[in-house]
């Protein structure tokens, strides 16, 4: 008896609480009224501030548009991935239609690349200009130096006969802020008369990047050596392990405009203690130890590696300097109505030669800088031009990279091609 009583107390108690269970709660219609207005005042100003956010990224977007003009450049898609799809060619040229209008009206009988490579505008610019009789080509790279020598010596060799006069070619070792001494040493006239056409390819090559050894693949662990010149003494593992500890942070900070830097500074500062960095793969897990997840996960430290390797490759090569100085070499080598045209690939490289080119036409004192929308008597690839008393900048905005090349070849995405010519 007792034993069914409590079995029935036990139900009926499991009742009770099954129905408050699920029974409605109890609320005052004022209390859910706030509640009510409370949340969608929070949705409203979260709409507000998402709104706000797409606004600027717009306007951003539409800032950098206009800063730019877009090739509209048609790119042949069959002959590209004829030449560079299969995976075998060792660089692809950026913008390689793009630099050939530029030199297209240009009669140009001599012609220097400062930037040599593996020889892929030098290459197709001998052939559109028959009429060249001098071409000088340079490149610190020895790897690079000796693929170009054999491609450019193939191409004279079986265009000869269709030549009215031969072609002297003359390619150098060397920088190309050595661009004076390297045209005195050909031939003291040809530096008096100035050249007709120059080009400076900044980016890096395929050749180098693929090339574990050499120590600029964020990606593949090689030796953090990182010189365009095997010959120089200064490596990467030297800054990061020798240098002051403000230094680094200082090569980070202005050379990879990396907001981590300091940060990164200190930890490398701290890896010294137990015996340094040796490798990039070192390299790039103290960087990804060092970059939060939420700081867009696995492609946030690899940018942030990106910005590092860049920043330790422009010091250990000191390509901002160099580049100012042979900016100015360059255009002084020109011959009256020659051409400059630099294809950059960072902002701070951009920044230098959109600079130096400014103040190329605003040389001296008093000169008047004009800008020129007018489309007569301009080239087609030619949108507005600034003009000064000794040149005139063909490009006040720079020319980026076609969309189909920018999807062909995903590593011309930052290039941009700015020209000057001598008056």
């Amino acid at each position: 008896m007792a034993s069914a009583a409590v079995a029935s107390a036990k139900s009926l108690i499991k009742k009770k609480l099954f129905l408050h269970a699920n029974s409605p709660p109890k609320f005052s219609p004022f209390c859910f009224s706030i509640s009510t207005t409370t949340a969608a005042l929070k949705n409203k100003n979260k709409d507000a501030k998402i709104q706000k956010k797409e606004q600027k990224w717009n306007s951003e977007a539409n800032l950098l548009v206009k800063r730019r003009t877009r090739s509209d450049k048609e790119l042949d898609e069959e002959i590209f991935l004829k030449h560079y799809g299969n995976g075998d060619s060792v660089h692809v040229p950026v913008m390689l239609g793009e630099v050939l209008d530029v030199f297209a009206s240009v009669r140009l009988e001599s012609f220097v690349d400062c930037t040599l490579g593996a020889g892929g505008h030098s290459s197709a610019i001998i052939k559109a200009h028959p009429e060249m009789k001098l071409y000088v080509g340079l490149d610190v790279d020895p790897v690079a130096h000796e693929m170009a020598q054999s491609r450019l010596k193939g191409i004279v060799h079986k265009d000869s006969c269709d030549r009215t006069s031969d072609l002297q070619v003359h390619t150098f070792l060397k920088n190309f802020k050595s661009i004076k001494s390297v045209l005195h040493e050909i031939d003291g006239e040809v530096l008096a008369a100035g050249v007709h056409g120059i080009i400076m390819d900044l980016g890096m090559s395929s050749m180098q990047v693929n090339n574990y050894e050499r120590g600029f693949s964020v990606l593949n662990d090689g030796p953090l050596d990182m010189r365009m010149n095997p010959e120089a003494s200064l490596k990467a593992e030297d800054i990061l392990n020798s240098w002051p500890d403000s230094e680094v942070g200082r090569i980070l900070r202005d050379y990879g405009e990396e907001s981590n830097w300091h940060s990164l500074q200190n930890k490398i500062a701290k890896a010294r203690l137990t015996g340094g960095l040796h490798s990039t793969r070192e390299l790039v897990d103290l960087i990804r130890n060092s970059t939060s997840w939420t700081r867009g996960g696995r492609q946030g430290w690899i940018k942030t590696a990106t910005r590092v390797f860049q920043a330790l490759r422009i010091a250990v090569n000191d390509e901002l300097n160099t580049l100012k100085d042979s900016i100015r070499a360059s255009f002084d080598s020109l011959a009256s109505g020659g051409r400059l045209a630099v294809i950059s690939f960072h902002s701070l490289e951009d920044r230098i030669v959109k600079q130096a080119f400014l103040n190329i036409v605003n040389c001296s004192e008093g000169d008047s800088i004009k800008t020129d929308t007018s489309d007569s008597e301009k080239e087609a690839w030619i949108k507005q031009i600034v003009r000064g008393r000794d040149a005139t900048i063909l490009t006040k905005r720079p020319i980026t990279p076609s969309e189909k090349e920018e999807k062909l070849n995903t590593r011309s995405r930052s290039a941009k091609l700015r020209v000057i010519q001598k008056m």
